[in-house]
């Protein structure tokens, strides 16, 4: 099958795609449709693969070599017909197909579900804690190490887990896009690495207000937002702070516009933790995080990065704890939900694990082991909850049902099991066969 590989801008889609080309395959082809609006015409009007294949043949600057090229169509967005057109391409078979591009999900109306059977559809993130820790070069038998401890429930070695607390908050100032980690790098400057945030995020308004001009006001309103209704006791996103009279229905499409994009994650309010937790999803109660925590920290007051670095007590966490968890979380392969009942109290995050229900609770403070809510949920027989997460700044320890987890150890938590056990069943047949 085709790929295409979808996810927010700057989050390496191109990078990754052509390093992977030129280095499996003997001839990489590359064609743009915003560099070369008229590669677009190599598809418009074509009888089939072959003569689109003859097109591309003249059109590109590398040879077609039978088993042995990639082609990537990168931007393609501005080219909708290729979404027809690689179901033949594919059938053809001479050659194989990456595609990418900005705001797929948003450009590209009903693309999830076509073309069935002959495209797969993988969402790139920003690098995670783990590959951020890989690219300052932490090595393998660390986190072999702390794999170990977060599977058996005992401490790490206390040298290593100051070490990766550090770490840990110089990856929220910093965080996953690809070219701000680059920068830090380069020169270890916090401040370069600023810069290069606040332009992304001015890019990310240049697209709302390029691709969506009916509802571009709603949009930007609602991400800029983010940060402070964060920053609130009650992190669940209020629409009274856009508009005292406005209903969800009138902002609807725009908050899914900012998730399709994937500049942003929201998270649901379900009704009771209890697996599968779509089944009670709430689709008008939510929190709405960032899709970068670096990103997120880049917009709060300046000075805020050493002030982090430093642990500073003053500073409130809360809200930057989540944003990352939710970010972790998501590029793990989870669907984010929270759980908030007037009698129990509010869950940070519940998620589903190998077919159960799992609370997380985010403690940015010293008091982490106080959790009403989750101790209220754990009682609460109906839910049949079997165990809990804690993330905290200490080390691990488990308290019966509940295993507090350092902030960092979130890397280890990933929705990438079912996917390791084969699922066979064999039906009775007996006086039917």
């Amino acid at each position: 099958m085709a790929l295409l590989l979808d996810g927010a801008r700057q989050v390496g889609k191109t990078t990754s795609i052509r390093h992977f080309g030129e280095t499996h395959f003997k001839s990489f082809i590359e064609i743009n449709f915003v560099r070369t609006p008229l590669a677009a015409e190599l598809f418009r009007n074509a009888a089939g693969a072959d003569e689109i294949i003859t097109r591309l043949s003249a059109f590109a600057e590398r040879p077609l070599i039978p088993g042995q090229t990639l082609v990537f169509f990168d931007e393609v967005q501005k080219c909708p017909e290729i979404v027809t057109a690689i179901k033949f391409l594919v059938e053809e078979g001479s050659c194989r197909y990456i595609l990418s591009g900005s705001l797929l999900g948003t450009e590209l109306k009903g693309l999830s579900s076509a073309p069935v059977g002959f495209m797969s559809i993988k969402r790139m993130y920003p690098l995670d804690l783990e590959e951020f820790l890989r690219a300052l070069g932490v090595q393998d038998r660390v986190f072999t190490a702390l794999r170990e401890s977060f599977e058996e429930g005992r401490p790490a070695d206390s040298v290593i887990h100051g070490r990766l607390m550090q770490l840990f908050r110089l990856y929220l100032i910093v965080g996953g896009m690809p070219a701000a980690v680059s920068k830090y790098m380069e020169h270890n400057n916090l401040q370069e690495v600023l810069t290069v945030q606040k332009s992304i995020i001015e890019l990310y308004r240049l697209d709302i207000s390029q691709y969506d001009p009916d509802r571009k006001l709603y949009i930007d309103e609602i991400f800029s937002l983010i940060p402070s209704e964060l920053n609130a006791k009650n992190k669940r996103f209020i629409l009274k702070h856009l508009n005292e009279n406005f209903k969800f229905s009138r902002f609807h499409d725009s908050f899914i516009w900012l998730s399709a994009a994937g500049v942003a994650l929201p998270t649901y309010n379900i009704e009771e933790p209890v697996a599968p937790l779509v089944l009670s999803k709430s689709r008008n109660l939510f929190k709405l995080f960032q899709n970068d925590v670096g990103l997120l920290a880049s917009q709060y007051a300046d000075g805020l990065q050493l002030r982090v670095l430093n642990n500073d007590p003053s500073i409130n966490f809360g809200g930057i704890f989540e944003n990352f968890t939710a970010e972790e979380l998501s590029a793990h392969g989870f669907d984010l939900y929270y759980f908030n009942s007037k009698k129990q109290g509010e869950l940070d995050f519940v998620i589903e694990e190998d077919g159960n229900a799992v609370p997380i609770e985010v403690k940015s403070g010293k008091d982490y082991v106080r959790h009403n809510a989750l101790t209220n949920v754990l009682e609460n027989k109906d839910y049949d909850i079997s165990g809990a997460y804690v993330l905290c700044n200490d080390n691990v320890q488990k308290a019966g049902r509940i295993t507090y987890l350092p902030m960092y150890m979130t890397m280890f938590i990933r929705n990438d099991r079912q996917e390791e056990k084969p699922l066979v069943f064999h039906p009775d047949l007996t006086g039917l066969a």
